[in-house]
């Protein structure tokens, strides 16, 4: 009976170390289940805040895109300005060049009624004179609408000082506004 004794009492005693180191195991899992918990929040945490500063950001974005979008004219409407433009230029130059058909008709009429009522001597300087002042007329107004949009309307250059009259040239002293 003293060695069955002795055999449970040994067995107990192992199963009470066993239960020992089971039982700091166990602490010491809890201690790590703990500590992952905390960097589990913590990256969470991050995150949270990761995330509301790229919102802000997508936000401030979305701003300036709206601001820099009125400010901007829609391809649609620059499309539809520029067509009407050149519609209108085309317009111009066809008048033009109907004019020019016209004239020529018109010169033609003029020099069936002059010839049969005026000498041919007398009308060569003044038919020449009014030929050289259309065809002048004509290229202005060609070069005129060839003009490309794009030039300014002035420019801006220093002004010489003194100034001097244009019709006397005389010494002005004069303030330039501005």
């Amino acid at each position: 009976d003293e060695e069955l004794l002795k055999s449970i009492q040994a067995t107990i005693v192992r199963v009470e170390g066993d239960c020992e180191q089971l039982s700091y195991v166990t602490g010491s899992l809890q201690d790590d289940h703990r500590q992952h918990q905390k960097d589990i929040e913590a990256l969470f945490r991050s995150l949270e805040g990761l995330e509301k500063k790229a919102d802000k950001e997508d936000l401030l974005l979305l701003k300036v895109d709206k601001a820099a979008l009125g400010s901007k004219v829609s391809c649609a409407h620059f499309d539809a300005s520029m067509e009407r433009l050149e519609d209108r230029i085309r317009e111009l130059l066809r008048r033009v060049l109907g004019q020019e058909q016209r004239w020529q008709e018109a010169q033609q009429w003029f020099s069936e009624a002059l010839d049969t009522k005026l000498d041919r001597l007398e009308l060569g300087p003044f038919q020449k004179k009014l030929e050289e002042a259309w065809a002048r007329m004509i290229k202005d107004l060609k070069d005129e609408l060839s003009v490309e949009i794009d030039n300014a309307a002035g420019i801006k250059q220093q002004l010489l000082v003194p100034y001097k009259c244009l019709s006397c040239d005389r010494h002005l002293n004069m303030q330039v506004p501005g």
